[in-house]
């Protein structure tokens, strides 16, 4: 691709949602468990026995009410508590494909753009449906997308803001001059639906965000002040499901008894104490970079993993307890839903914003991983 010149400012045009339309609520959720607990216990009388979960643990613990996923019936249906898709030809677009194209027209359309003005498609989601072909070049195929370049970015939970930033330095280097970053998170084909502890978690939805350079972008955008990421290793977070599981000589990867590890799993008391000072210096040291702080902020976009989570860091980068104008939360009725979590959390709530009202895109998790995106608003 030739290049068209440096020095062009990153803009967010737009950004597209795709919700699914099945809704699991805490109390469903938890009646499946309890019913497959009480299943596991009558069968295993010698094993230690499985606690019933409650609705009131799972929101204590989460701040979740409920969760949009693909489908439903499998998950809560305490013989079987794990979705169930059938596998598509090769000649039929993929599940995740399908909902990542679906947020990124909407992401276009909310935008006034084309799809011939974009030159690249990065697929930035917690998990791919398959090694290869990238799921960014199906979804650049099936957009009808003739030039250009896609592909896939895995950084978990942050691999939103992780797009972003990629995506903002083609803008900046003149590599490209329309760029959407979209994430799919089908999150609940990674979690243990037979897991007290977690089994709450994790909802379906995706994503998009068209990043553009200025000149190209609508008149109402948002400007992109500064992009910083940091990682930092941490088994504290973990998903060991890959292709050499096969080369373990176990047979077939399972989701019971000792191989739960192939499935998300968290020390979330240890991911809660490291996390939050780690993000909340984070984003005071871009801020002050930036010449910012707290009080120049008018509202913080969180990565939606954890009510209690946000809440702290929020405090710390305000210096106040933020009320739900200053951090919004979509959590309760999304659930975690991995790098999309703070892109709903902006695309549900940024348009009461003024022109020159200054906001965070913010996202972390497993990696340790972490990205800030400050954006001001152009009307």
């Amino acid at each position: 691709m030739s290049q068209h010149g440096h020095g062009a400012i990153p803009v967010i045009s737009s950004t597209g949602l795709f919700t699914p339309s099945d809704v699991i609520t805490n109390e469903e959720l938890v009646t499946s468990f309890n019913a497959y607990a009480d299943q596991y216990n009558a069968a295993n009388p010698d094993a230690e026995p499985l606690t019933h979960s409650s609705v009131e643990f799972v929101e204590k613990a989460s701040g979740i009410k409920s969760r949009h996923v693909m489908d439903k019936r499998a998950i809560v249906d305490p013989d079987i508590m794990e979705p169930r898709y059938a596998e598509r030809p090769n000649e039929q677009i993929s599940l995740m494909a399908e909902i990542g194209v679906a947020a990124c027209r909407d992401a276009l359309a909310r935008a006034g753009r084309d799809i011939e003005d974009v030159e690249a498609v990065l697929c930035a989601a917690s998990n791919m449906q398959r090694a290869y072909p990238a799921m960014a070049v199906e979804i650049q195929h099936e957009l009808g997308m003739q030039r250009g370049f896609g592909f896939d970015i895995n950084v978990a939970c942050s691999s939103a803001t992780f797009g972003i930033q990629t995506a903002a330095d083609y803008i900046r280097s003149g590599n490209a001059r329309s760029v959407l970053v979209v994430n799919p998170e089908i999150t609940s084909g990674h979690l243990n639906w037979r897991d007290r502890d977690s089994h709450f978690i994790f909802g379906d939805v995706a994503t998009a965000i068209l990043v553009e350079a200025k000149d190209l972008a609508p008149a109402q955008h948002w400007e992109i002040l500064g992009t910083r990421l940091k990682t930092q290793f941490s088994n504290n977070i973990r998903n060991n499901f890959g292709f050499l599981n096969r080369a373990h000589g176990q047979g077939a990867v399972d989701q019971s008894g000792p191989r739960n590890d192939k499935l998300f799993v968290q020390e979330g008391r240890k991911v809660f104490k490291e996390v939050v000072p780690m993000v909340g210096q984070m984003i005071l040291e871009h801020a002050e970079s930036l010449g910012l702080s707290g009080s120049d902020l008018r509202r913080l976009w969180l990565h939606q993993a954890n009510t209690g989570m946000n809440r702290l860091i929020a405090q710390k980068v305000l210096g106040h307890e933020a009320c739900e104008d200053e951090s919004p939360t979509v959590l309760d009725t999304y659930a975690n839903t991995s790098s999309a979590g703070s892109i709903i959390a902006f695309h549900k709530h940024n348009e009461d914003l003024a022109a020159g009202d200054v906001g965070l895109i913010c996202s972390f998790g497993a990696g340790y991983s972490a990205g800030s995106v400050f954006v001001r608003k152009v009307a």
